[in-house]
């Protein structure tokens, strides 16, 4: 059975107020493609399809249509919710999608509905945490879930037991119902400790109190993870974070791409990462001057770019002004650079001139403008008067 892994969509997230929903939907556009040159068979969703609990209409509309190009005709996709989503909300789609070959798993972690089905691919057999699919060959694999475990959840358990003990048992809870020993796949939204994050990610999420020790995960084939944007491999197996399909903060790679791999009574054969082009790259772009700024910044059009810019002096309004007409500009970093500082003994006797003049310069080591420092002491007038 062929299965595309992929994750941490966040449908509806912006970069510093800008728009993405045109990138997003260009690179799931890219993932229907992929599926069906691949001819994947089953598609795992490892959570956060959503940015936020309650998604817009247009983020919600982008989802529907895309995911179920992603199902196609004949194959199936399971979704597991992350801690960005409404578990609740993402599961009560399930009556009208699972007829379309898209199977959701929220926190309550419902069997899926089997039985008569034209697809090829689909569950036969179901029970809490836990699906077993079958393609049109009659290949089985055994996928056992495990959503985020939000605060609610823990809750609604009751339980005394420490966290990772419960984690612990809500794993088993999903794996030990392969009887017959079928090549299996552990699906998670969960931190595991040691993963590498990224400065998009919520670090409430990621605490060291929630963090997942790699020996807690079950023994399976292929552990297919979601939550951490950057793709990476956990431990010695095959134990990987998909990682996010554009870049949502300007310290993650630009070579985002889905894990794809065959499963057969041998374990995993043939795994893979095939790129994901589309969508603007992140750039992060430093300059000494903003004449160099904007130069700079004019190589780089179509990129989203953070500029870190090393000055002797503030920015001017002019300088503001030229800055904000480069639309690939999202974030402006300053540094103001010294290599030395004025120190007085004393600021007895000084005008309020002469203390302006000593502070610029001991700040930006030179001599503020004649209309700066007119517009300080008249400022200054005002308010003691």
């Amino acid at each position: 059975m062929r299965i595309l892994h992929t994750s941490d969509w966040h449908i509806g997230k912006r970069l510093m107020g800008r728009e993405r929903l045109d990138e997003q939907a260009e690179v799931l556009d890219e993932i229907v493609e992929i599926c069906d040159k691949e001819e994947i068979e089953l598609v795992l969703i490892a959570g956060d399809i959503f940015d936020t609990y309650t998604p817009s209409a247009e983020a919600e509309d982008l989802f529907f249509t895309k995911i179920k190009r992603i199902a196609g005709d004949d194959r199936a996709v399971l979704i597991i919710s992350g801690n960005h989503d409404d578990g609740v909300r993402l599961s009560a789609v399930a009556p009208l999608s699972e007829d379309q070959g898209i199977f959701v798993v929220g926190n309550a972690r419902k069997p899926l509905k089997t039985g008569a089905s034209n697809r090829k691919t689909r569950p036969v057999l179901s029970g809490k945490g836990y699906a077993v699919f079958e393609n049109g060959a009659g290949e089985r694999a055994y996928i056992s879930a495990l959503p985020y475990p939000n605060e609610a959840r823990f809750k609604e358990e009751k339980s005394e037991l420490p966290y990772i003990e419960q984690m612990q048992k809500w794993i088993a809870e999903g794996a030990e119902h392969n009887a017959d020993k079928l090549p299996s796949v552990f699906v998670a939204h969960i931190f595991v400790a040691g993963g590498e994050v990224s400065d998009g990610e919520r670090e409430i999420d990621l605490g060291g109190a929630r963090a997942i020790p790699y020996t807690a995960l079950p023994d399976t084939d292929y552990i297919a993870l979601g939550h951490l944007h950057k793709k990476q491999r956990m431990g010695k197996g095959n134990c990987y974070y998909s990682g996010s399909p554009l870049q949502y903060a300007f310290d993650e790679r630009a070579d985002k791409s889905v894990k794809v791999f065959d499963l057969n009574g041998s374990g995993v054969e043939n795994l893979r990462d095939l790129p994901l082009t589309k969508g603007k790259k992140l750039v992060r772009l430093e300059a000494d001057s903003v004449e160099n700024a904007l130069a700079l910044l004019d190589n780089y059009p179509d990129n989203f770019a953070e500029l870190k810019l090393l000055l002797t002096a503030p920015l001017t309004s002019s300088d503001t002004a030229a800055l904000s007409q480069k639309k690939n500009l999202v974030s402006l970093l300053t540094e103001i650079r010294t290599e030395e500082r004025l120190e007085f003994e004393t600021r007895r006797g000084l005008s309020d001139e002469a203390l302006f003049d000593a502070f610029y310069k001991s700040a930006y080591d030179t001599q503020p403008k004649p209309e700066l420092k007119t517009l300080f002491l008249t400022t200054l007038a005002e308010v003691q008067e």
